[in-house]
């Protein structure tokens, strides 16, 4: 479906102050919602349909009233999320949508009003509310693992890589001159799958083509369902003003302890994107201290280690790498015990220069090149160390 063909939402707007603020959202046709509360931080969540927002840039940015700030997207086919970020507890007091009338289009309106702790948690979660169950279900299926028909055909043995643009839908990732890297790294990943599918020796699996919402989770379980020999995470950075310049490219893996204060802080902030979407209704997964389990981590960490050194022998030829291009930390999408992981920041979207190469498709060719390359070298080393039986 086109984006011209979903609701338009022209204009959002807040009003009242601590005790009872308003939210207006301006439409072009009236729509059906879901909204709850949740807490630890106190946010209000809304599930529409999809809409086409046309909103003006930094909408949602300023606080009023009972409200920190609110942000909008996409989180799966089909379905937009409004998450307000709220100063304290707070219930919804009246939620409805008003027909176009007098000249005036429809409208939806929120009402949060101020309420103490104690009142606030009596409230039933949204995952015991029967109104709001196809929603959950429906967040939860945003990747659907769908059995292969069966086929007389052989099997694929082809070995599966698995690309992973980062960020996208309501979480946009950094942001800077105009540019959102939930952008910049779909572009990027999807040159990077053109490139490699074009060889004929892997089969390329994305965890999103589009500008959808994908929870780290469900990543990581795209990856392990579809057995997959490699994960890319495609990323691009942005170092906060006050703690001065950065630039070039940066390749991590997974490590229970952060190589450096800067890893630490990229993998807090990443790990945080689940929470951007509102609400997290993926289950994580529980440890199991498995001797078995271990072994497996510790020769996925090997591999890891390995195709991360390839690449960034590849990459230095033709990419400006950062000073320390080499880090670990402890990221979410990089955790599947099975499936040797790598996350890539391509570079800072916060440095003019870096900018300027990722916007590049000149650049953009080069790196995919480079990093082709390293998956041709990392799994001929594989497939040569594992003998003619493999």
């Amino acid at each position: 479906m086109a984006a011209t063909s979903f609701p338009i939402a022209s204009d959002a707007r807040l009003a009242g102050d601590g005790k009872l603020t308003r939210f207006v959202l301006d439409l072009d046709s009236p729509i059906q919602f879901r909204a709850f509360a949740l807490a630890d931080p106190y946010r209000v969540v809304v599930d529409i349909p999809q809409v086409n927002f046309q909103l003006a840039p930094g909408t949602g940015s300023s606080a009023r009233g009972l409200v920190k700030a609110f942000r909008y997207g996409q989180v799966m086919p089909g379905g937009s999320r409004i998450v307000f970020d709220l100063t304290g507890p707070a219930k919804i007091a009246k939620s409805y949508v008003l027909d176009a009338s007098n000249g005036q289009p429809p409208r939806l309106v929120l009402e949060f009003e101020e309420v103490d702790r104690a009142s606030f948690v009596q409230a039933d979660p949204a995952e015991n509310r029967p109104e709001l169950k196809p929603t959950l279900a429906e967040v939860k299926a945003a990747v659907p693992v769908t059995a292969a028909p069966k086929s007389a055909l052989p099997p694929d043995l082809r070995p599966v890589v698995v690309i992973d643009p980062g960020h996208g839908g309501i979480d946009n990732g950094t942001q800077s001159s105009g540019e959102s890297e939930k952008n910049l790294v779909l572009s990027f990943a999807l040159a990077l799958r053109d490139r490699i599918e074009k060889s004929g020796k892997y089969r390329v699996v994305m965890t999103r083509t589009d500008d959808t919402f994908i929870p780290l989770n469900d990543r990581v379980k795209v990856a392990r369902t579809q057995s997959a020999a490699l994960l890319v995470s495609i990323h691009a950075d942005a170092l906060p003003r006050r703690e001065g310049d950065a630039q070039g490219a940066t390749i991590y893996t997974l490590s229970d302890r952060a190589s450096d204060s800067e890893a630490e802080r990229l993998a807090d902030a990443e790990n945080k994107a689940d929470a951007i979407g509102g609400v997290n209704l993926t289950e994580e997964p529980t440890e199991v201290a498995d001797i078995l389990i271990d072994l497996a981590q510790r020769e996925t960490r090997t591999f890891s280690n390995r195709f991360a050194r390839l690449l960034m022998g590849e990459m230095k030829s033709t990419v400006r790498m950062h000073k320390h291009p080499l880090k670990s930390a402890g990221f979410k999408v990089l955790k599947a015990p099975d499936v040797p992981s790598v996350l890539v920041e391509l570079g800072y979207v916060s440095n003019k220069g870096d900018l300027e190469h990722l916007v590049s498709e000149n650049w953009r060719a080069k790196t995919v090149g480079s990093m082709a390359q390293a998956i041709d070298t990392f799994f001929a080393k594989r497939m040569a160390a594992a003998g003619p039986s493999r």
